[in-house]
């Protein structure tokens, strides 16, 4: 039997799945495939920084307490989950749910956009030149309104570094 079951899939397997256009789920569209995958892989990926994150400033903030204080970083929040030092064990683990959700979810939203808009571009134009670029532009904008401060400042900014990244991105595939 040359096929493995999907018990047997390794992690390594799975990426080059999703990078071959053969995906787990099957949406009945490629576009639909496509913003699905990278949903759902971002948002994992999202999840995964969030709660390393937070467990970072926990073990800091444990061992800063035995310490004295700790000097101030600039621009650096103090608390990413202003909840999680919480009244009960409960609280703080809601806190933390919450966190890990609101970021999975921007996370995957951002990826979701981009893999969508590039793939949507790609196949209306029938070119591939700057899609990337207008879709990491489109893709700074929908994170910039999705944030806490969507000032028309941080907007245009979220715009031009979505674009600049993604561009770059695009670049630097073609030449590794």
């Amino acid at each position: 039997m040359g096929s493995r079951s999907l018990e047997n899939r390794s992690m390594v397997d799975e990426i080059k799945c999703s990078q071959g256009g053969t995906f787990l789920y099957d949406f009945g569209h490629p576009l639909l495939n496509r913003v699905a995958d990278s949903f759902i892989k971002a948002a994992g990926i999202g999840a995964l920084q969030s709660v390393s994150r937070e467990a970072y400033f926990t073990v800091a903030g444990s061992l800063d307490s035995d310490n004295g204080p700790r000097p101030e970083l600039p621009g650096a929040r103090k608390r990413h989950v202003p909840g999680l030092k919480g009244e009960t064990n409960k609280e703080s683990l809601e806190a933390m749910v919450k966190s890990v959700g609101q970021e999975s979810i921007q996370w995957g939203l951002a990826a979701g956009v981009y893999s969508g808009l590039t793939y949507g571009l790609k196949e209306a134009r029938g070119a591939h030149d700057w899609n990337s670029a207008i879709a990491g532009a489109v893709t700074g904008v929908a994170v910039a309104l999705a944030s806490d401060d969507s000032s028309h400042e941080r907007i245009v900014q979220s715009a031009i570094t979505g674009a600049a990244v993604s561009a770059a991105a695009n670049i630097f595939a073609g030449i590794f």
